[in-house]
């Protein structure tokens, strides 16, 4: 008894029990620290677990039949939503099944669904020969030819006489925007720029009114709507200032270069910043705990950073999938700063996601504004 009377009068203990009663009182708290990372989980596994099928898009630009056409007459598919797509299965127990998608393109097309992440691997054919064309540092490309490779060489059924004796060589691609840093680098400013206004903004609107700071601010003769515009011009300059070194090191180190227009690509960048400001404004406008408010920002951030293709092509997820991801601000974005980057974009590339982007945005920033909270 007296050792529980001791633990009870003990400085840490009374603490302890004070901190947790704080927070299990709180069921948002509870909601995002728990629940949340849970939830996450759950669906990311869903999502990367589905199916122990990897797939694979090659385009097959060819002018005369070659060994692979042979043995897509013999195992593949016809799509039966594209007569130009074959679709060639192969079960393996151990290192799960393989899908390769074959899309008859012409080159410009090929090169294009290249740097889009649409295509993994371009084939084209020369005296009966196959001749495989991918960025050799990236290795989803590798994976593609090595399995691809080993299927032409060993016969999958039956006497293939010849199959494995097909020329065949490596052509690599160094073309601009067909490598994957030029893949890689849009994204990266794109997520970059989602980044900073979703923790420059939102954290730290929902800090200062967990501080009272907002309820001090607004006793003064300041207009409301000044101060978050001015946050956004703040952080738009940041961003901008972050995006121009990160294009300054890629380019010293990769060499990458801007093909479309500049003006086009300011104007974009603008309309993501109008987009993510009204989406931070948002999120932030009745939050007043950090905890609550980080698990809102992640809510936010985290399913567009995986599902917008800033790391790989969104088209690894699901058909079914691709027109809801497409709808994603991020996604907008990305795709807009890499068609102007590798694709020489212009103008008329960037209208709709530019209107889009900056019309999103204004709803989520008035909404946010007519629900915000100042203490």
């Amino acid at each position: 008894m007296r050792g529980i009377k001791s633990l009870k009068n003990n400085q840490l203990y009374q603490l302890s029990i004070t901190q947790w009663l704080e927070t299990i009182r709180e069921p948002e708290v509870l909601f995002w620290g728990i629940l949340f990372p849970v939830l996450l989980s759950i669906g990311m596994g869903l999502a990367f677990t589905q199916s122990s099928e990897s797939k694979f898009r090659v385009m097959m630009v060819e002018d005369n039949r070659t060994t692979l056409d042979s043995l897509l007459d013999i195992y593949a598919q016809p799509n039966p939503k594209d007569a130009e797509i074959s679709i060639w299965r192969i079960s393996d127990n151990t290192l799960g099944d393989s899908e390769f998608s074959f899309i008859r393109s012409d080159w410009k097309s090929a090169i294009v669904a290249l740097k889009r992440g649409e295509a993994d691997v371009i084939v084209t054919d020369s005296a009966g020969g196959v001749h495989y064309h991918f960025d050799p540092l990236n290795a989803q490309a590798q994976l593609v030819y090595m399995k691809l490779s080993a299927l032409m060489k060993s016969p999958m059924s039956g006497d293939a006489e010849g199959r494995g004796k097909a020329d065949a060589s490596i052509a690599p691609l160094t073309l601009k925007g067909t490598r994957y840093i030029d893949f890689l680098v849009p994204g990266l400013i794109a997520f970059g720029l989602m980044s900073s206004i979703m923790w420059g903004i939102s954290y730290a609107i929902i800090e200062r009114r967990s501080q009272k700071l907002l309820r001090r601010m607004v006793a003064t003769p300041m207009k409301k709507s000044n101060l978050l515009l001015a946050m956004m011009f703040v952080r738009t300059l940041m961003n901008i200032i972050e995006a121009a070194i990160l294009f300054f090191a890629v380019w010293l180190l990769f060499d990458i270069q801007i093909q479309g227009n500049v003006g086009a690509l300011f104007t974009l960048f603008l309309a993501g910043n109008i987009a993510f400001t009204g989406i931070a404004v948002l999120i932030s406008s009745r939050t007043s705990k950090t905890e609550v408010g980080t698990g809102w920002i992640n809510a936010v951030q985290l399913p567009m950073m995986i599902l917008s293709g800033i790391f790989f092509s969104y088209h690894n997820f699901p058909e079914w999938s691709i027109g809801a991801i497409k709808l994603l601000p991020l996604t907008a974005l990305t795709d807009g700063i890499r068609s102007i980057f590798n694709e020489g974009a212009g103008w008329m590339e960037i209208i709709s996601p530019s209107i889009a982007l900056s019309a999103f945005g204004a709803v989520c920033f008035i909404i946010g504004m007519k629900w915000f909270r100042w203490y």
